[in-house]
């Protein structure tokens, strides 16, 4: 395991028992997001780095009993979370890294990524095993509760013109990595940018 991994293992894995109580009014977000990714009845839907699960619910609600919806995280303390939570109703919990996604090439129709890329080591890497495993026309959703400045203030740091999820960076590393982004919206109560795989 890289010392990236190890990082984001330690540092996840420590705040995993509390995590959905620093914040509890995120759910009406994470709902609204889903549905900006169009998903049917009988999709299959993956939540990258998901974390405590907080997302499965709305996906599970978005594809119905016929879909299949995972949840993939490398730290196995956010797992538990989501399970204590009953969140492994919603989804199968996948103990995994997003850059080796243990799944089929065009498999799914949809991937949901809260917080996620600014955690990973090689995104444009990554970013390319994520398009992997999507169909040809499907969607990626690049989320967070709160905007860029929000965030920033929140972890006591200024926002640079080098963030990663600046309009134009975001975008150059997406057209990079096989995607078309299609939507972007930084606001202070969310911050999602869409993208399609195209063919």
């Amino acid at each position: 395991m890289s010392d990236d991994h190890t990082h984001v293992q330690e540092f996840f894995g420590a705040r995993a028992a509390g995590w959905d109580r620093r914040f509890p009014d995120d759910d009406p977000a994470y709902a609204a997001a889903v549905a900006e990714l169009g998903l049917r009845e009988g999709g299959r839907v993956l939540d990258a780095g998901c974390g405590t699960g907080r997302a499965l619910p709305a996906l599970r609600a978005a594809v119905g009993p016929s879909g299949v919806v995972l949840g993939a995280d490398l730290t196995p303390e956010m797992l538990r979370e989501a399970a204590r939570a009953g969140r492994d109703r919603d989804g199968t919990l996948l103990l995994t890294d997003v850059a080796a996604l243990p799944l089929r090439s065009s498999s799914l129709d949809a991937v949901f990524a809260a917080g996620l890329i600014a955690h990973l080591p090689h995104p444009a890497e990554d970013l390319r095993e994520i398009r992997r495993v999507v169909r040809p026309g499907g969607v990626l959703a690049l989320f967070h509760p709160i905007g860029r400045a929000a965030l920033a203030a929140r972890q006591g740091r200024e926002l640079t013109p080098d963030d990663l999820r600046a309009e134009p960076n975001l975008r150059a590393l997406l057209t990079a990595a096989g995607w078309r982004m299609t939507s972007y919206v930084d606001e202070d109560t969310r911050f999602l940018a869409l993208a399609v795989r195209d063919a």
